[in-house]
């Protein structure tokens, strides 16, 4: 972690630019960079009314994917009251992070990195108010947590939630949160890539489920240590990510150099699915594929193609039941290339337990597909 002057401490997870397809992140309470070249990016994890066609005059009938003239400044007083910042204290020092009001029970979702190792907790309204909250659950896996507000006030405003199935590269986003402890930060930006695998914690070759992995969303909105938490918007003010991440320039002391314009948020739709769960019961059931995984490739009609490789098949898994076998490369999940192993364990993570999934891989060369039906992971015990 960083320590801005002043003694705060800004929730912040360094990745390399390999870590994002391949999953190389230190873990731990400060995270270390691994994997970076001298001149490359390094990747970091950020501790931090119906848009209408003005042409037409008319509410666009897809406000996610709407691409006119966005009223920022309206926006911004829409979708402001829903964040919050948050100050955690722990045996090491203070951290600060963001949050959304998820409903009116004072419910806030944030990244569990936030408060990770936290002994106390406040919550920040954007009008000053400060409230003790505690944690409510908290999933590593996929870096999210919720906290309840204690003798939450009954004017909390809960941010609208949208749908990330129906965004598109190039639409318009808002990032809101509280970066270098400055609370109502707001930036613009576009979405620049979908379902970019990200993982800010190590995977293990023996437990590829191991890290926190997300399928995530890349904005171009500009993010910084103090964003983790906070809210990426679409242009109609609804929730379509948790910021969580963001590329940095390595600098020469090992240091942090803030956003380059490369960020990535934890989709909506897998944070719901999170965050239902750990507001019924603390913790979270995660699909379970049940293979051992490392970078691999395989020869097609000539050309090589890249995936995950199969090391080892857990007896009684789903994938033992499919007839997956080691030496496999995992090359497609229900039609989406998969060209590591980090976008394998993504794919897998934002799907429920019970859900089919149809894999593609190749085997001697010759390509195969199969479809089976995902597990609840076994250690969790649910």
């Amino acid at each position: 972690m960083t320590k801005p002057e002043g003694g705060r401490r800004s929730r912040l997870i360094d990745l390399s630019a390999v870590a994002i397809l391949s999953g190389v992140l230190a873990a731990g309470g400060t995270f270390a960079v691994t994997n970076v070249s001298a001149d490359g990016p390094v990747v970091t994890n950020t501790n931090g009314t119906v848009a209408t066609d003005t042409a037409a005059g008319a509410p666009n009938a897809n406000p996610a994917s709407y691409a006119g003239n966005v009223n920022w400044g309206a926006l911004a007083d829409q979708v402001g009251p829903s964040v919050v910042s948050i100050q955690v204290l722990t045996a090491d020092g203070a951290g600060e992070g963001s949050g959304v009001i998820w409903d009116n029970e004072g419910h806030v979702v944030t990244n569990a990195h936030v408060v990770e190792g936290g002994e106390e907790v406040r919550v920040t309204l954007s009008d000053g108010r400060s409230y003790p909250a505690e944690v409510t659950g908290s999933d590593p896996s996929t870096d999210l947590a919720v906290l309840e507000v204690t003798d939450a006030p009954e004017d909390l405003k809960p941010i609208a939630i949208g749908d990330d199935a129906s965004l598109r590269v190039g639409n318009p986003v808002m990032a809101i949160g509280n970066p270098l402890g400055l609370p109502g930060t707001v930036t613009t930006g576009i979405v620049s890539a979908l379902d970019r695998p990200v993982s800010t914690a190590p995977l293990s070759a023996n437990d590829p489920s191991g890290g926190a992995v997300t399928n995530a969303i890349q904005t171009s909105a500009a993010i910084n240590p103090g964003n983790s938490g906070g809210a990426l918007v679409n242009a109609a003010g609804e929730l379509i990510g948790i910021n969580s991440a963001i590329a940095s320039l390595p600098t020469g002391g090992g240091g942090q150099s803030g956003s380059i314009g490369i960020g990535f948020a934890i989709p909506v739709n897998l944070a719901s699915s999170i965050v239902d769960q750990l507001i019924a019961d603390g913790v979270a059931e995660h699909a379970f594929l049940g293979v051992a995984l490392t970078e691999g490739e395989d020869e097609i009609g000539g050309a090589t193609l890249t995936g995950a490789k199969v090391t080892q098949v857990e007896p009684g898994s789903p994938a033992e039941d499919a007839g997956l076998e080691a030496e496999d490369v995992i090359t497609t999940i229900d039609g989406e290339r998969v060209p590591s192993s980090t976008a394998v364990v993504a794919q897998v993570r934002e799907r429920a337990s019970g859900a089919q999934a149809k894999i593609g891989y190749l085997r001697d060369g010759t390509q195969e597909e199969v479809t089976l039906t995902l597990e609840t992971r076994p250690d969790e015990g649910r």
